[in-house]
This record gives C-alpha cells, sequence and structure tokens, in this order.
C-alpha cells in the first residue's frame, strides 16, 4: 500500500483486533514535524497557505504536486519553534490530519485508514478519544477523522487533475530562489518549479476561460504572489520576528482549507526569484 510517509514512523491499519482498547490523546505540539521544510498542499488551501508560505510545485508520481516551503534547510521547519508551537500564520492540512493517513492500494482504488503506532499519544490508559465501543463498532470521534481524511483525499485527486492541467498547458518552469541567512552571502534554492508568467499570459481564450470558470487561474496567482514569502522565510532563518504561536488541533475537528487569519508582513527587500 502506498501512503505519504513524511512525517510518519510506524503506519499501521486501524483495526478492532489492534486498536479496540486503544485511546487516542492528541498532543498540542508540532514536534513531529520539525525536521521537515515542506509539504504537500491541496489546490483549495493556496490562498490561505500563501498568507505567509511560499506554495511551489515539485515533481511526484510522475507528474507535479504543489508543497508549501517551510524552512530553507534540508531538515528544518523555521514554522516550529523550539517548544513544538507553530509559529505561522496557516498550518497546512497535511500536519493537521496527524497522526491519520490514509493507504491505497496498488490500482489506487480502495484506501484504508491508519495511524502512525509512533504516536507518543496512543494509550492503552484510556485518555483521550477511542476507536472503537465496548460492541466493537466505530465511535462518533473515529468516522470525525474518517470524514476528514475522505475530503482531503477528494482534494487530493483534485488537485492532481488541477496540476495535470498545468503540464498539459506547458506552463511550469524551473526555478530558483535566492535567500540571505545571516552574514553570509546569498544561498541559492533549487528543485522546484513555478507558473512561467509569460506563458500564462499567452494562454489562448479558451484555456483562460476554463480556467476562470474553475478558479484556476486566481490560484495560479496566488501561487505567484506567495513566492514573495521566501523572503519571509530568510528574515525568519535571521531570527526575526514570528507570528503568535498555534496549537495542534485533533484531526477530528479540521477542515482542509482553514481560515488564515491575519494577513503576513510584506516588508522587507523582495527575494529575485527566476
Amino acid at each position: 500500500m502506498a501512503t505519504q510517509l513524511l512525517i510518519y514512523r510506524d503506519v499501521q491499519p486501524i483495526t478492532r483486533d489492534k486498536h479496540g482498547e486503544l485511546s487516542l490523546k492528541v498532543g498540542k505540539d508540532f514536534g513531529f514535524a520539525k525536521d521537515i521544510n515542506s509539504v504537500p498542499v491541496m489546490a483549495a488551501e493556496f490562498p490561505a497557505a500563501a498568507s505567509d508560505l511560499p506554495v511551489v510545485f515539485t515533481e511526484a508520481e510522475g507528474s507535479v504536486l504543489p508543497v508549501a516551503v517551510l524552512g530553507l534547510e534540508q531538515d528544518a521547519n523555521l514554522m516550529v519553534d523550539a517548544e513544538g508551537q507553530w509559529r505561522g500564520e496557516y498550518v497546512p492540512a497535511f500536519l493537521r490530519r496527524y497522526p491519520f493517513v490514509f493507504a491505497s492500494s496498488e490500482d489506487g482504488k480502495t484506501f484504508t485508514l491508519c495511524i502512525d503506532n509512533a504516536y507518543e499519544g496512543l494509550n492503552q490508559e484510556g485518555r483521550g478519544e477511542r476507536f472503537f465501543d465496548a460492541d466493537g463498532e466505530q465511535t462518533q470521534y473515529l468516522a470525525k477523522v474518517l470524514d476528514f481524511l475522505q475530503d482531503y483525499q477528494s482534494h487530493f485527486q483534485r488537485t492532481r487533475t488541477f496540476c495535470q492541467r498545468l503540464v498539459d498547458l506547458d506552463l511550469l518552469e524551473d526555478v530558483q530562489a535566492q535567500v540571505r541567512q545571516g552574514e553570509g552571502s546569498p544561498r541559492t534554492l533549487t528543485g522546484f518549479k513555478a507558473v512561467n508568467r509569460q506563458k500564462l499570459k499567452a494562454l489562448k481564450e479558451d484555456d483562460i476561460r476554463s480556467m476562470l470558470g474553475t478558479d484556476e487561474l486566481e490560484l495560479l496567482y496566488v501561487h505567484l504572489q506567495s513566492m514573495r514569502n521566501f523572503n519571509r522565510l530568510s528574515r525568519l532563518s535571521r531570527g526575526g520576528a514570528r507570528v503568535g504561536a498555534q496549537h495542534k488541533g485533533d484531526p477530528a475537528e479540521q477542515t482542509i482549507a482553514e481560515s488564515s487569519g491575519s494577513a503576513a508582513d510584506a516588508g522587507g527587500e523582495e527575494t529575485p526569484v527566476h
């Protein structure tokens, strides 16, 4: 079965036999995400995620998928502080669903609800929420988690369709971003793609009309505007001010694109992207 692991250590299907007597106490911190510098985002998340994160595209599974950039180093997340609190405006749904995840069959038609068995909140002492009741039936809590992950999977499929359209229209190009960390010379970040503005302007009228009707055109301009947030990550890496802390929420209480709150600051010099 295929899963998007990244932050998961021991993914196991949730079953009555293995989890019938277990409970889950969801922690409040994001320590599990401190060593990753990007995560997938759904197309529906673009407006909220772009409030303070660069949204770019990367090659994945023979196509491309959008990701939110969280840090400038390979194993460092600038959005998570030393106490494990999130210091950004928006938390991507990929992280809010943790410790749950879907695993898919090889043909991609069947999905199994799984959990990271290494998650510290999983316990036998009855702390938190049960997965199954005394009769072995799914609890309302597990049903709500399942609803959220099914919604996530639906948005994932829509996002793949959106990205395939960008590939078919040949709108994406490899780009680089120059960022400054400390007193040293600017560092060049590579390995991601962005929409080529000239190709976007040169689209045929039918393609523009079609993307207007699905709001995809708006998402592309949101993506392009979000590239300025590399500048914000650069300031954070140099010890710049962070926004107020956010706590980890329960996956059962989540939606895909939550409100991003107030707009991120837009000051400072613009980061060259080319």
